[in-house]
C-alpha cells in the first residue's frame, strides 16, 4: 500500500467504508435507532471498532452519511420538459425514499432523534440531503425569476407536506404527488407554469 506523503497510517479502505455504511442502514431497520451501537455496526460490517472510530465518532454521523449517499441516488429524478411533471416525479421519489428505502427509514430515525438530541440536530442542520435534492429540482422547474419566494422557504413548501404526512404516521398512499406539485407551483411560481 502506498500512503500519501505526510500521511500516517493506512489509506481509507473503500470496501470497509461501504460495508459500514450498508451495515448501519440494515441495523436501524432491524433493531431501531436506539439499539444500534458502534460495536454492533463494526461487527455487522466485519471490521474492527478502530476502523469505525477512525472515520466517525457517532452512529448518527455514519447513518447520515449512508442516508445522504442513497438520497442523492434515489432522489435524482430525470428532468422533464414540464415543471409540474418534474416536481411530481421528485415528490414521488421522495415519498418512496421515506417509506420504502432502508436509507429513508434511517433518515426518519435521525429526524426523530434530532428532536431531543442537540448533537444529532446540529449534524442534520449541517448536512441536508433532502433540502439539497429539493433545491436542485426547484431550480430546474422554476429557474431565474420564476421562483417568488426564498429557496429555503420553497424547499420547506415542497417537502414539508410529505414529511408531515409520513412522519405523523399517515398512509403515504393517500399522498398525490401531482396535486402537491400543482399546489407548490401555484404558491411559489411568479406565473402559471406548465399544465
Amino acid at each position: 500500500m502506498v500512503n500519501e506523503p505526510g500521511k500516517v497510517g493506512r489509506p481509507r479502505s473503500e470496501e470497509a467504508r461501504a460495508a459500514i455504511l450498508h451495515a448501519v442502514d440494515d441495523l436501524v431497520v432491524e433493531l431501531g435507532y436506539g439499539e444500534v451501537t458502534l460495536k454492533g455496526i463494526a461487527q455487522r460490517a466485519g471490521v474492527s471498532r478502530q476502523t469505525v472510530y477512525r472515520w466517525w465518532t457517532t452512529k448518527a454521523e455514519i447513518l447520515l452519511e449512508a442516508s445522504a449517499i442513497d438520497a442523492l441516488q434515489e432522489l435524482d429524478v430525470p428532468a422533464h420538459d414540464d415543471p409540474a411533471d418534474d416536481l411530481t416525479a421528485y415528490l414521488g421519489a421522495l415519498i418512496a425514499f421515506l417509506t420504502t428505502s432502508d436509507a429513508g427509514v434511517a433518515y426518519r430515525a435521525l429526524i426523530g432523534e434530532a428532536q431531543h438530541d442537540k448533537a444529532v440536530r446540529d449534524l442534520l442542520s449541517g448536512t441536508d440531503p433532502i433540502g439539497s435534492s429539493a433545491e436542485a429540482v426547484i431550480g430546474r422547474a422554476l429557474p431565474g425569476d420564476a421562483l417568488t419566494i426564498p429557496m429555503p422557504q420553497a424547499t420547506a413548501l415542497l417537502v414539508g407536506p410529505v414529511f408531515f404526512w409520513i412522519l405523523s404516521g399517515r398512509d403515504s398512499r393517500a399522498l398525490e404527488p401531482s396535486a402537491l406539485a400543482s399546489d407548490f407551483l401555484r404558491r411559489a411560481a411568479s406565473s402559471p407554469t406548465g399544465s
